[in-house]
């Protein structure tokens, strides 16, 4: 499955980047996420609770952040494992500071998906996959509010959003995607 698209964070570039980094905030911006720990500059470990359809299960993984050059781009390696099956992927990032002070994220890569939870269906895993980068941008989007006006002496309370709320976006999100399916529609009609 592949994988891109592109996010304008309302911060400087160095900042964003910062933000990428820390373990705490990309744990928040991923909901499910039951730890994340940092092993190296260039290493985590973590686990995750992932739903996608009738398929759930916890996942344990490493992420590797290679091809570093702060704060302009990185390339991210992900493995992951459960009873559910297995993904693993690998992503581009780059980060470019824009004239009027935000960081445009742009973001491409190749995700491979197998086991039951690759039954579900390439619609169902796309849906869901775009729901949760939306969940995720929308939640650092906040963080990085946050962390800017903590630099500046003021307090904005940064709280992410829980495993319910989370899961409500993402079945709106993909219901919202399905009712668009002719054939969809159709069926539902007939029924």
């Amino acid at each position: 499955m592949q994988i891109e698209g592109e996010h304008v964070f309302n911060g400087p570039r160095e900042e964003v980047y910062l933000m990428f980094r820390d373990p705490d905030v990309l744990a928040s911006a991923m909901p499910g996420t039951q730890a994340l720990t940092k092993i190296d500059d260039q290493h985590y470990e973590g686990t995750m609770n992932i739903r996608i359809g009738m398929v759930s299960g916890a996942f344990s993984g490493k992420l590797e952040v290679a091809d570093e050059l702060a704060p302009e781009h990185c390339t991210l390696i992900v493995d992951g494992r459960g009873a559910p099956g297995f993904a693993k992927g690998t992503g581009k990032v780059v980060f470019t500071e824009q004239a009027d002070g935000t960081t445009l994220l742009n973001y491409s890569g190749d995700v491979q998906i197998g086991g039951t939870i690759a039954s579900v269906g390439q619609r169902m895993i796309d849906s869901v996959s775009k729901s949760m980068i939306k969940t995720a941008f929308d939640t650092l989007d906040k963080a990085l509010e946050a962390r800017l006006a903590l630099k500046k002496g003021q307090q904005i309370e940064f709280k992410p959003p829980s495993e319910t709320a989370f899961a409500k976006d993402v079945a709106k999100d993909v219901t919202k995607k399905w009712l668009q399916i002719p054939e969809v529609r159709m069926v539902l009609y007939v029924v």
